[in-house]
């Protein structure tokens, strides 16, 4: 009998987790050509989802916990549970409800098909507009950087055979990003389409600043941030130049107004200075990475493992 692995990192879903896993349970009944289990990952919630873990584990010998010390972000705590879990075939979704656990049999279909990465893709998102912009951003992005296939959607809802886990579970430094390191391992991929639900209650942890520092391969420590804000500044100042550069010679044959050399010399500074700029921020992002690594920066650290107790009551 395969056994199946849940991984769902857990942050402020103190009253959805429940329901999810309660959905997981059900789901699984129907589907008894497979054992089961399920790594809940609180990434240091401020709200009382280790308690609502702690309940879930005491009642149920399937699901067990892992209690981060402090908020490392999704894909660390996905690292974490992929430590903990056993599984042949690993299943991963989000600890809101939005997506739909009852439907894992279509990914597991596909798994069953041969292929290595089954992601869920839905036709509807039901999140924010600024959100599903972000998500056509980072599939460009992923394209363009990661090879991903054009055709290919990739999200937080997929189910992954046990040999691609392990490979990922060789990656050890300080910032992991989950689907770099499923495309490096397999293109045996393929996707299914499932419902995405309206979100239960409260509201996405991710923000615009969180995103972008996810599509920078996960976020940064406190001493990377001023390579990346001369980056920034680099790129504001390039622009500026350019803006400039185009001003300056419209005005040269519409007034002959601007004094001789000037102009076009400060333009043109303001232009080199800034793609100057750009480039060392990129080589300083690069070098901040290699020396967060060799100082071996954590992924995560756990506080405790939380295990079901036979003699806890049901």
């Amino acid at each position: 009998m395969q056994k199946i692995s849940y991984v769902i990192p857990c942050y402020r879903s103190e009253h959805t987790i429940g329901n999810v896993v309660a959905e997981i349970t059900a789901t699984m009944k129907t589907l008894p050509q497979y054992g089961y289990e399920i790594v809940l990952v609180n990434d240091s919630s401020p709200d009382d989802t280790i308690g609502a873990i702690r309940r879930l584990v005491a009642a149920d010998a399937h699901v067990q916990g892992v209690n981060l010390a402090k908020n490392f972000g999704q894909h660390a705590a996905l690292m974490a549970g992929f430590h903990q879990c056993s599984g042949d075939v690993v299943v991963c979704l989000d600890d809101d409800g939005q997506t739909p656990a009852d439907e894992v049999g279509k990914l597991l279909e596909k798994i069953e098909a041969g292929y290595d990465v089954v992601y869920a893709s839905y036709e509807n998102k039901q999140q924010a507009g600024w959100r599903n912009f972000g998500s056509w951003v980072n599939s460009k992005m992923t394209e363009i950087m990661l090879g991903k296939p054009p055709e290919l959607v990739v999200n937080s809802y997929f189910a992954a055979r046990r040999f691609v886990v392990d490979e990922m579970l060789r990656y050890e430094h300080c910032y992991p990003y989950v689907i770099g390191l499923v495309l490096r391992t397999t293109k045996n991929i393929c996707n299914v389409p499932v419902h995405h639900r309206a979100r239960e209650e409260g509201r996405s942890g991710y923000t615009l600043g969180k995103l972008l520092g996810l599509w920078m391969n996960g976020f940064t420590s406190f001493s990377v941030k001023p390579l990346r804000i001369a980056t920034y500044f680099g790129i504001l100042s390039a622009i500026a130049g350019f803006l400039y550069l185009i001003y300056i010679v419209i005005n040269h044959f519409v007034s002959h107004a601007a004094p001789l050399g000037w102009a076009s010399t400060t333009a043109l500074l303001l232009l080199l200075g800034g793609v100057i700029l750009v480039v060392l921020g990129l080589i300083g992002e690069y070098v901040g990475r290699i020396y967060m690594c060799a100082n071996a920066a954590p992924q995560y650290v756990v506080r405790e493992y939380l295990h079901h107790d036979e003699e806890a009551p049901q």
